[in-house]
């Protein structure tokens, strides 16, 4: 194995329009030690997450920030108190908000947040799921307490961006293993015909009053709402349209929130960040791996599809402002996908 690497990062933090707003740059191939694995990076994806960084982390002089949390690859090399994989091993992840990013052909991570990557699906179909998948995962049974299965529910959810990123695998978690009945939110015919695809019963417009939405289809009381973006655009109209004990999941960076406004209800607010468990090093953290385990074990069994949705080439500084631009739009379909250095 060479000493160096490729990678794609920022010194500056600049509009994805600038030449040296990503820059391709050689680094050292770092060295596994304790619980951590070198992963060979075979695929990445990109999300919201990398655009925000870019465009807020002040990196320190004369260093390149490395971006890119999704990733799915090989293990090559472990560290001496690893346990769960061994060199060969083909996994797939979405890293820590504390560490370098996956836009690098090797990465370090740490075993407890890797899971096994699915064995029907490609290297670039897996990387579009690790960070959706957890993020709607623990949204779903752990902030929301939702049990698992098909008994009589009165339950219904909204999905606010269902056709994003989160959204498109937190319809499928919501249709495939609960009994709630799912209502997406999408604003053009494109994104309508995609949610309605991943198992959504029933999809409405979040460029119109969603009370009116709501009203005008007939749907039930709505006990759970899941906004994943412009959270701040929708706040008044979600707590109208959630019943009384109903329950708001938010994942997105609202400027401010007036949360006196669910004390009618008595509506309760759940954040969920899924970078929470490895930047503070939980005791529970290694629950990251068994939920990508659990996910790799739907999608091979068939009940949840890969959300990627376009595959932008290698892994280059060109290709990820192309990437970066189309997230910042805020037209993204899916997930956007790089493969290969």
């Amino acid at each position: 194995m060479e000493n160096t690497m490729k990678a794609v990062g920022f010194q500056q933090s600049l509009p994805i329009e600038e030449p040296e707003s990503l820059i391709d740059v050689e680094l050292p191939i770092p060295t596994p030690r304790g619980r951590d694995i070198l992963v060979e990076v075979k695929a990445v994806s990109v999300n919201p997450v990398d655009t925000k960084v870019r465009k807020r982390a002040k990196p320190r002089t004369q260093e390149v920030k490395i971006l890119g949390w999704d990733a799915a690859g090989i293990v090559r090399e472990i560290g001496s108190e690893v346990s769960l994989f061994q060199p060969g091993d083909e996994v797939w992840y979405a890293g820590s908000l504390d560490r370098p990013g996956t836009n690098s052909e090797f990465h370090l991570v740490d075993e407890r947040i890797v899971g096994r990557k699915p064995r029907s699906l490609s290297f670039a179909q897996s990387a579009a799921l690790p960070l959706t998948a957890i993020t709607a995962w623990e949204l779903l049974f752990e902030r929301f307490c939702i049990v698992p299965g098909k008994q009589v529910s009165e339950q219904a959810m909204v999905v606010i961006g269902a056709s994003g990123g989160v959204g498109s695998i937190l319809v499928q978690l919501l249709k495939r293993l609960t009994s709630l009945t799912v209502i997406g939110t999408a604003s053009r015919p494109e994104t309508r015909q995609w949610v309605l695809s991943l198992g959504a019963h029933n999809v409405i417009a979040h460029n119109r009053p969603l009370s009116e939405e709501i009203r005008n289809a007939a749907l039930q009381p709505v006990t759970h709402v899941a906004s994943l973006t412009h959270s701040d655009q929708h706040y008044e109209q979600i707590v109208e349209i959630l019943a009384p004990f109903g329950k708001l999941g938010i994942i997105d960076d609202p400027p401010a929130l007036d949360v006196t406004l669910l004390k009618r209800k008595s509506i309760a607010l759940h954040w969920e960040l899924m970078f929470t468990r490895p930047l503070f090093q939980t005791d529970d953290m290694i629950a990251q791996h068994r939920i990508l385990c659990e996910v790799a074990e739907l999608v091979d069994s068939g009940v949840i599809r890969t959300t990627m949705r376009e595959h932008f080439g290698t892994i280059n500084a060109d290709n990820l402002k192309r990437a970066h631009a189309v997230i910042e739009s805020g037209r993204s379909i899916g997930k956007i996908v790089l493969e290969g250095f």
